[in-house]
């Protein structure tokens, strides 16, 4: 065994690999950029390299920088978590060519599966059952429309290197696929430096299935049996399961075998994933599954299988990587109970789930399950990297125990000021379809409405008010007692004191009254302090919001963060539709459409494509067309 590990990444994956690491007396490594020079995972790791700024291509996307840090550390072997550098064979070469321990499948693998196109093929070859498509090498916009036009609509474009939902887009309509196109290859390129698609017929309920396997250099192969990822907005994974809802024996016997037939096709060593897309319009059905491609590395959802499993996946990379055959054969793995896994993002559900970046002043998470971050109080979310900072991870004896205590752990996250999800996976936890395990990769986008935010409870409106009460100021000059309420009583019974305050800048009125906390409470603000509620943060002031803007009816598009302008489709003096795209942005990996906020005409545009703009920016102004609204 290797007696020292540099791992190629940053932040949660990081910190999980020198866990295991630890255990195991392996002496650990980080690399960081400018950007993380006070990140978590590098206080972690037994030594830090600086390899470079803070943009991706320039520190942890650099092979380069990373082995000279790999040998001037002395590291024996090298771990490329996920993302990054951990799915590219010229890397894996160069880290086994200088001497170093690939802790990864062979580059042979990693290429034969690594374009989606190619991958399917040698799937088919191998009897792995793969979805109807277009995979030519032929990728001008005629042909492709052509084929698209063929297949059927809807149909799904997707970058033949990508993944993590990035470089994919679903066309609806002929008229649309030219656009859809567009977007694919730009977000192909940017993240993959390929912008090359392939075309599959769109499943209308698909299922996510996906089979954890493992191999090893003496040519075993094992499953670890299924997970099911179809929770999922804009294609990104949200909540994870293992097993699968609804799956029968034979169904889990026709995936899994198909998954280790697809691994024994590339002589695969180490870990990695095969996904699967199933039609669920009629539940889960062995000739109903097929291939979707191979993930040849350790994925993001890896705690669900460790849990049900009781195995250490990372342990096993690393005994596998020094020539050691598989801890257990295939009869030996047991699944034992509901796993699932949630992941919380820098985000704000409000604003169209928008990324959001800034300090971190308050975080605090539930202590009594698996959390995986590589965040904590007072650190940063980074515009540069992927804005997923935790995963909260369960297992129970059941899938309804599981949901259970799983939305109840994302009900006491407690963020600020950066905005999370948490609310909204509690809600898609609770949801009667969820629970029911009625679930497809669009039931987010169907259920909408019913996991959207709800307005605060009058009991947590009161709380906060009882909390304001209770922790006003004794600053003679704090004169909010006689200005905003004042002492006041009831015939026969307590002492009333009416006052007024202010949650999330909304003006409120409340008798103060003796109660148990519902809320709890954070950093102080302006006159009061940040509240915490079913996973969402609530400002609770004495004051009146100072300086508020009016929001909407100015037209401005404003750049939600910082980014680059990756694409214009109008132009001044144009008459545009409410909800027509005026400006692309991409950010944190993924491109943002500002659209019109009604029908109108372009005022005034200050961009143009490959544009870096600021957070604020006026990018672009709309003036309404008369009548609209």
């Amino acid at each position: 065994m290797f007696k020292s590990v540099l791992v190629a990444n940053r932040g949660e994956i990081a910190c999980r690999v020198f866990r295991t690491a630890r255990a195991m007396g392996v002496r650990t490594i980080a690399v960081y950029s400018e950007a993380d020079a006070d990140a978590l995972h590098v206080r972690e790791a037994d030594e830090a390299v600086l390899i470079g700024p803070a943009a991706a291509r320039e520190s942890y996307l650099d092979a380069a920088k990373v082995l000279a840090a790999a040998r001037e550390t002395g590291a024996e072997a090298i771990h490329p978590g996920y993302g990054f550098l951990s799915e590219n064979a010229d890397f894996a070469e160069a880290v086994m060519a200088a001497g170093l321990v690939w802790i990864g499948p062979p580059p042979a693998a990693i290429r034969a599966m690594g374009l989606k196109d190619a991958a399917k093929t040698l799937m088919d070859t191998a009897g792995v059952p793969v979805t109807p498509g277009y995979l030519g090498e032929d990728q001008s916009l005629e042909r492709l429309q052509k084929e698209a036009d063929a297949i059927g609509y809807p149909v799904l474009i997707k970058a033949v290197a990508g993944g993590g939902g990035k470089g994919m887009k679903k066309v609806e309509r002929s008229a649309d696929f030219a656009a859809g196109l567009a977007g694919a290859q730009r977000e192909g390129e940017a993240s993959f430096g390929d912008p090359r698609v392939l075309i599959e017929k769109y499943i209308t309920r698909p299922r996510h299935i996906e089979v954890q396997v493992f191999g090893d250099s003496q040519g075993n192969v094992v499953h670890l049996y299924e997970r099911d990822c179809s929770l999922q907005r804009r294609h990104q994974k949200v909540i994870e399961e293992a097993p699968a809802p609804g799956m029968d024996e034979e169904t889990r016997k026709a995936v899994t075998d198909a998954a280790v037939r697809a691994a024994k096709a590339v002589n695969y060593v180490g870990a990695g994933t095969v996904e699967f897309i199933a039609d669920a319009s009629e539940g889960l059905k062995p000739d109903r599954i097929w291939f979707m491609e191979m993930n040849t590395r350790l994925q993001v959802e890896h705690p669900v299988t460790e849990a049900v499993t009781g195995v250490d996946l990372v342990e096993w990379q690393f005994r596998v990587a020094a020539g050691e055959p598989l801890p257990l054969q295939q009869d030996e793995i047991q699944l034992d109970g509901w796993a699932m896994e949630a992941r919380l993002y820098a985000e704000d559900p409000d604003n169209g789930f928008l990324p959001s970046i800034g300090r971190l002043d308050h975080f605090q998470l539930p202590d009594d399950l698996r959390v995986d971050t590589g965040v904590e109080q007072g650190g940063e979310v980074s515009q540069h990297y992927d804005p997923m900072i935790a995963k909260l991870i369960v297992h129970e004896n059941t899938r309804e125990a599981a949901a259970a205590r799983l939305a109840d752990a994302c009900c006491e996250v407690e963020v600020w000021p950066v905005r999370t999800n948490a609310a909204f996976l509690a809600r898609c936890l609770d949801h009667p379809r969820f629970v029911s395990g009625d679930v497809d990769t669009g039931f987010i986008g169907a259920e909408e409405e019913t996991l959207a935010s709800v307005d605060l409870t009058e009991e947590v409106i009161q709380e906060a008010g009882n909390l304001l009460w209770r922790a006003r100021s004794v600053d003679p000059d704090d004169v909010w007692d006689s200005e905003y309420g004042a002492p006041g009583f009831r015939l026969n019974g307590p002492a009333v004191l009416r006052h007024t305050f202010f949650v999330d800048g909304v003006s409120q009125q409340a008798d103060y009254q003796h109660s148990h906390p519902v809320v709890g409470y954070g950093p102080e603000i302006d006159g009061g302090f940040v509240i915490f509620y079913n996973g969402e943060a609530h400002t609770a002031s004495r004051h009146a919001p100072r300086g508020a803007a009016a929001e909407g009816g100015d037209g401005s598009l404003r750049a939600p963060m910082p980014g680059k302008i990756v694409a214009v489709s109008a132009e001044p003096g144009q008459s545009v539709a409410k909800g027509q795209s005026i400006v692309v942005l991409e950010a944190m990996k993924m491109e943002h459409a500002l659209t019109a906020p009604f029908d109108g005409v372009v005022g005034e545009l200050g961009v143009a494509v490959g544009d870096q703009v600021t957070d604020g920016a006026v990018l672009a102004v709309i003036t309404a067309s008369e009548g609209a609204a």
